[in-house]
């Protein structure tokens, strides 16, 4: 079990987020509820040493990397709306998929980097160390808070999956199964998903059809192929950002033979991947609409549009070897630019489906 690093290392987390720090103005952390609510908003952590005076669900928070966990919250969105538009929605199933979904997520970040510190992958000189605070290596988390609360997350996941097999049976079996199964896969498991090249795909399935349309299950009680169709777009708006990151951390993942998706493809055809999964967004978006199985609201997404073609443009060029003035997150590139992407299409999505939600009969 990993502990708290040296102070070489404490030290090199600590100037990478001060580098941050000025470039984001970032103001200094607090305590209590109002942190960690900030803990979901923000793009960065406060620094090492602020991160060991924070109250332990601050610090928990912001190690499980929360300001991630809105795609999981977006999912669970769009699971419910379907259930919604289809008349078949159910109160507590759809609060127990917002919540199992946001824990399931918290539990896949966190284990990400208690297994990259332990097998040795998150050095100082990793990406994952220069953009953000790693809360084990860093010394700001002990490994005791993290396993607690992983145990704590755990407990929580499984209470859920109970319910839910108990509720729809065999099916729900199924999906808690996959589920559970992907997230050991992903990284825990001996030969990871994520060092077959595997762990991109991986993410589209997760979080489109057994987030969205598994969500929508559980909550209806019954499958729709609607579901199932509007689960891709959002799918691949996921992956797109799992693929960004590791293009981004191509080098490093090689060099430690993680044989991500992009390692396994090369720089280009990553990049020539990503650049067609975000246009993919938008035309099953409006094929769906076209054919009657998403509502024409679904088309906000379109607002998004301009983003997309941005992260589009950037992927169509290899990044730059040092930051522009005043940029936060290098060095990830690719993956903010997918990141700020799939956020606001997400959050049009949503609007978009709840607005079909409240007018279901309008179809083209």
């Amino acid at each position: 079990m990993a502990g708290p690093a040296p102070a070489g290392i404490f030290g090199h987390d600590q100037i990478a987020v001060r580098t941050t720090r000025r470039r984001s103005g970032r103001r200094p952390a607090g305590r209590g509820p109002r942190e960690w609510a900030r803990a979901f908003t923000g793009f960065y952590p406060p620094l090492a040493e602020e991160m060991a005076q924070l109250d332990p669900i601050a610090r928990f928070l912001y190690s499980a990397r929360s300001v991630i966990l809105v795609i999981s919250f977006q999912a669970a969105l769009l699971a419910g709306l379907l259930a919604l538009t289809d008349r078949r929605f159910a109160v507590v199933p759809f609060l127990l998929v917002l919540v199992g979904y946001v824990v399931l997520h918290a539990i896949s970040n966190l284990s990400n980097d208690y297994f990259g510190a332990r097998r040795g992958h998150d050095t100082a000189d990793s990406p994952r160390r220069r953009y953000t605070v790693h809360p084990l290596l860093s010394g700001a988390v002990s490994s005791r808070l993290l396993v607690s609360g992983l145990a704590v997350l755990v407990a929580i996941a499984a209470a859920i999956g109970v319910y839910f097999i108990a509720l729809r049976g065999l099916p729900a079996v199924l999906l808690v199964a996959a589920g559970a199964l992907l997230l050991w896969a992903y990284d825990a498991a001996p030969r990871a998903l994520k060092e077959l090249g595997l762990g991109e795909l991986a993410a589209f399935v997760v979080w489109g059809p057994l987030m969205v349309a598994g969500g929508y299950y559980v909550i209806a009680g019954q499958a729709s192929n609607a579901a199932l169709l509007a689960s891709v777009p959002y799918g691949l708006g996921v992956m797109s950002i799992l693929v960004g990151k590791h293009i981004d951390q191509r080098q490093f993942d090689a060099s430690k033979h993680q044989r991500t998706l992009p390692v396994v493809l090369g720089e280009r055809w990553a990049r020539r991947l990503n650049r067609a999964s975000v246009i993919a967004m938008y035309v099953i978006v409006v094929g769906g609409v076209a054919m009657g199985a998403l509502t024409p609201f679904a088309l906000l997404v379109l607002f998004a549009a301009p983003r997309a073609v941005r992260a589009v443009r950037v992927m169509s060029a290899p990044a730059p070897s040092e930051p522009p003035a005043g940029y936060v997150g290098w060095p990830l590139w690719y993956h903010r630019v997918c990141l700020v992407h799939n956020r606001l299409f997400g959050w049009l999505y949503v609007a978009g489906l709840a607005l079909g939600a409240l007018a279901p009969a309008v179809r083209l």
